[in-house]
């Protein structure tokens, strides 16, 4: 199988900003008991063995320990409901890690996984402000931050030099909302902590 996709990322996370495990390598404790972060892909372009998955989106819920090198990670899939069944198909392989690639290198740290759905996804990118909503489930909008010295039009910070699926260079952001509504038993408003966003290209 070989495949290709380019997007743009945002990220959510019950931690303050910038959390311990992104600048880590996931080997520092979080700053909760537990670590409860939601990935969300928006496929710009992409390709999956033949398959176009390109206007796409994909979003990953964990809830793992509070150091999350140490795996046994509870997880649920989301896979945007306008997809027709060979793009469920392709991008379930892809994100899950069954097809190689980034996503490839957490499979390991997954201990079970709560679920794949097919549900509406609406994602948006509006300049430094990243949107998405999940069914009835997930609503989450991540704003990049900018040091105040430098004005609302200043360079936004960054993290470099990560280990990350989506990308080693990751923008600072912090959530104007995160909100989550029975996700498998799992309720939480992390408004006003951490955030990432990034753009993403991946092939295998």
């Amino acid at each position: 199988m070989t495949w290709h996709l380019n997007g743009t990322y945002l990220e959510s996370c019950n931690c303050d900003t910038v959390c311990p495990c992104t600048t880590s390598g996931l080997t520092a404790p979080a700053d909760d008991e537990r670590c409860q972060v939601t990935f969300a892909f928006h496929v710009d372009s992409g390709e999956v063995d033949g398959v176009d998955v390109s206007d796409r989106s994909v979003v990953i819920f964990a809830d793992a320990p509070r150091v999350m090198a140490e795996g046994d990670w509870k997880v649920a899939l989301y896979v945007d409901g306008s997809a027709d069944d060979a793009q469920a198909d392709a991008l379930g392989k892809v994100f899950s890690g069954q097809a190689g690639g980034p996503m490839a290198v957490l499979t390991p740290l997954i201990g079970e996984v709560l679920g794949v759905e097919r549900t509406p996804i609406d994602y948006h990118d509006d300049g430094r402000r990243h949107a998405v909503r999940v069914g009835d489930v997930i609503d989450i909008e991540v704003e990049d931050q900018v040091a105040p010295q430098f004005g609302a039009d200043g360079p936004v910070m960054e993290v470099t030099g990560v280990f990350h699926p989506a990308n080693s260079t990751l923008t600072v952001a912090r959530s104007n909302r995160a909100t989550g509504r029975d996700v498998h038993g799992r309720t939480w408003d992390f408004t006003g902590h951490n955030g990432h966003s990034a753009p993403f290209s991946w092939s295998a």
